[in-house]
């Protein structure tokens, strides 16, 4: 009779279980998602250091999360805002052996304020997390 008893607790409690486990993973997904970001940002920033010898930066930043609204996915987005002498195709030039330019995971821009604005947009090691919900 003990076993049944222990046996029927065990079924009760198996539920919040795993509950706490699937809410466990979904912080960890977003732990690492956000870590991916800041690395993919750090490594954004330190190529256009390494391949354009007059850049000023003006910003950087980044965002994780569903960044385009189309779809429950996360997406990691980085930009940096820069001054340089360079023309744009010359940057897409410099950079292109880290990253394709095709207007939605790379582009650069001349904004209306003279500066360059530069994102890098990748997909999440942790896609499908509750975070692009």
């Amino acid at each position: 009779m003990k076993w049944l008893k222990r046996l029927g607790i065990l079924i009760l409690c198996l539920p919040a279980a795993l509950a706490v486990i699937w809410v466990a993973y979904e912080i960890w997904g977003m732990c690492a998602n956000h870590m991916a970001t800041r690395k993919q940002t750090g490594a954004l920033q330190a190529n256009l250091e390494r391949e354009i010898p007059d850049i000023e930066i003006i910003s950087v930043d980044s965002e994780t999360g569903n960044t385009s609204g189309t779809g429950n996915h996360v997406d990691c987005l980085s930009w940096v805002v820069f001054s340089t002498e360079m023309e744009e195709m010359e940057i897409q030039d410099c950079m292109s052996k880290y990253y394709v330019f095709d207007e939605w995971s790379c582009d650069v821009d001349k904004r209306d304020d003279g500066y360059y604005k530069i994102y890098v947009n990748t997909s999440a090691p942790f896609a499908d997390n509750i975070e692009g919900h």
